[in-house]
């Protein structure tokens, strides 16, 4: 039997709070202006028992239109709606609104309560009874029972529960598996805890003392206590109604609309791409770049509506749009959401959630068009292959789970079949895996073997690219692991060869013509000939009637060969004199103890000029350490 949220909808003063209190024993109208006005303006809650056992969290709504921002709020977290329309009114405005919005919302399951029934006579009941058939037609709620009720006299209250324990069977319960996903609906303080919040879990579970984060503020937190249906709890799941006490969490720092998930599961968004429904009866046309009020979860903000198939969406149809906030929200993929405009404040319509990280899209491009459509009804394999086709760079395994709407096992299990029919690329790196589309990375190879080839042939005597040069030439936009990884993909496969902090092609080695060659030896000769005061490149250069440009790719090449060690700026020794200079500083150093530079200078027969880089290059390849002015062996640690 799995966890429930029942929630009221109706008119203003149609009944729900009274019926609430008849059903659970408990006043939500917990505010002294509630009680005054007699009219519901904040959420209120109660714990409700089923005949089966079941418990259910029931909560009561606003149905003043003043309040709908409110009524949406408790709306988004709901399982089963209780309708409710006063028999000796009728359908009435935000009967309708709020009937609107359940049918955005997708409501699984419903129950149409005909309230006060006390108060009109059964011919009169008969014909309110027909006209809320006549307005639930088309909506979530056109098959759903209906029982007239007295929350006075308590008539009908016993058909109404039976009913409700009927109706939960049809309810699809929340998944406590995968990340916990908790949209805060109010927030407050308690004397002596601290700060709480309250909301409906939508997945996954909380436990006591774990550690949490809320978005989009990006506060991580403790979970100090748990409370389902004001009991303490040391878990709470999917589905329950929870009170989270929350450390280190001041009142300030959250609001409604803020959300508690399990770290790095979520992450703040403000660019969403849906497919979104205008309501019949909005009474005109949704423009392209129409600035509207966003309503997701509990949270609401304001937005602009960017249409990709058309330039205005008329009331009754369906198009695809990028939702562009002002703010960012947590969003997954299949979440439904609502629209408002923003003056007058009346519903416009609603829809889903096709991309919760969507990229920038150039309008009226027809294979995006294609995309989104096919994303909508995808299963799970054409989702994850749809979203790598749209995301170039493709994307690591846990964000291509979220963005797919999968568990994490089930995304590994799809990519894993994927890869097999050689459709996907998975690159492993140290704590994850990447994601990429086949195609992509077959082109990925051609522009890199295309590159490295224009290198080869301007550089014949280097021993690659360097990496990093190849990655911010054509891999600028892949992260750092996920590139290391395309790289060890590529090695292992035979596609490109790993030469240290270089990349060249597999069938690549460095090889001077025969007439580099001979400078290369001439240029070799004048550096183990200089030995301790090796002269200037460019001096060597003009000797030998060499360019600077070429000189320069010759010494590299030497220095990459190990014949030359380059121990500072245009300053190169043989790789001779760096062996016998390290045995000889080393011998000194063991006989006379810490010496200063001058001895050095004086032992090589050397000056100031060079010395100084060359014990500087010691220290750094820790043959010896400086003490003050003078240098000791490194191994000679205090």
């Amino acid at each position: 039997m799995g966890f429930l949220v029942v929630g009221t909808a109706g008119h203003v003063d149609h009944g729900k709070t009274v019926l609430v209190r008849a059903l659970t024993g408990v006043d939500t109208d917990r505010l002294k202006e509630e009680k005054e006005r007699g009219i519901s303006i904040e959420l209120g809650f109660a714990p409700l028992r089923l005949p089966n056992g079941q418990v259910a969290g029931l909560v009561d709504v606003p149905g003043h239109e003043r309040f709908i921002r409110q009524m949406l709020a408790g709306a988004a977290g709901i399982d089963l709606v209780l309708l409710v329309v006063a028999a000796d009114e009728g359908v009435r405005p935000q009967t309708r609104e709020h009937l609107a919005i359940v049918d955005l919302l997708g409501v699984q399951a419903g129950i149409i309560t005909l309230t006060k029934k006390d108060l009109v006579t059964p011919e009169w009941l008969e014909l309110v009874a027909e006209e809320v058939r006549e307005a639930v037609k088309g909506t979530v709620l056109a098959e759903a029972p209906m029982v007239a009720v007295s929350a006075l006299t308590g008539e009908g209250l016993p058909e109404l529960l039976d009913l409700l324990a009927e109706q939960a069977e049809k309810v699809i319960p929340r998944q406590p598996t995968g990340p916990a996903r908790l949209p805060i609906d109010r927030v407050f303080s308690v004397r002596g805890f601290g700060t709480v919040v309250t909301g409906t879990l939508w997945s996954g579970s909380l436990r006591t003392d774990q550690t949490v984060v809320i978005l989009p503020q990006e506060l991580s937190t403790r979970l100090r206590q748990l409370q389902v249906h004001n009991r303490r709890v040391g878990e709470a799941y999917a589905g329950q109604r929870v009170a989270c006490n929350l450390a280190g969490i001041e009142v300030g720092d959250v609001k409604r609309g803020s959300v508690v998930v399990s770290p790095g599961a979520f992450r703040a968004t403000p660019r969403l791409d849906s497919e979104l429904k205008l309501l019949s009866d909005a009474g005109r046309e949704l423009r392209h770049g129409q600035r509207v009020r966003f309503y997701l979860g509990t949270a609401e903000v304001t937005g602009r509506v960017l249409l990709l198939d058309r330039e205005e969406l008329l009331p009754g149809e369906t198009g695809l749009a990028q939702l562009v906030l002002e703010e960012p929200v947590v969003a997954a993929r299949g979440d439904r959401f609502v629209l408002r405009s923003m003056s007058p404040l009346i519903t416009l319509g609603g829809g889903w959630i096709l991309d919760p990280y969507a990229p920038r899209h150039k309008r009226h491009r027809a294979e995006v068009v294609a995309a989104l459509r096919a994303a909508g009804q995808a299963l799970p394999q054409e989702r994850v292959l749809g979203l790598l086709t749209r995301r170039r760079w493709g994307l690591p395994l846990d964000e291509l789970a979220l963005l797919a709407g999968l568990e994490a096992a089930d995304a590994a299990a799809v990519v894993e079949d994927l890869a097999a029919q050689d459709l996907v690329v998975v690159l492993a790196y140290e704590g994850g895996q990447y994601v990429a589309d086949r195609a992509r990375v077959t082109r990925w190879e051609e522009e890199v073997d295309a590159l490295l080839g224009e290198f080869h042939r301007q550089y014949p005597l280097r021993p690659g690219m360097p990496k990093e040069e190849l990655r911010t030439r054509l891999f600028g936009r892949l992260p750092a692991r996920a590139y290391s990884g395309l790289l060890e993909y590529w090695c292992g496969r035979g596609r490109v060869k790993d030469q240290g902090g270089y990349v060249a092609r597999p069938d690549f080695t460095p090889s001077p013509s025969g007439a580099q060659s001979q400078t290369l030896e001439a240029l070799l000769t004048a550096f183990r000939e200089g030995r301790w005061q090796p002269p200037a490149p460019e001096e060597v250069f003009a000797r030998l009637g060499v360019k600077p440009e070429e000189g320069h790719e010759l010494l590299h090449y030497l220095v990459q060969q190990g014949e030359l060690v380059r121990v500072g700026e245009g300053l190169y020794f043989s790789r001779q004199a760096v062996a016998e200079a390290r045995e000889r500083i080393a011998d000194l150093i063991r006989t006379r103890g810490p010496v200063e530079l001058a001895a050095v200078r004086d032992l090589l027969g050397s000056s100031r000029k060079y010395v100084l880089p060359l014990m500087e290059y010691f220290d750094q390849i820790h043959l010896t350490r400086r003490v003050g002015d003078k240098r000791v062996l490194y191994s000679d640690r205090a």
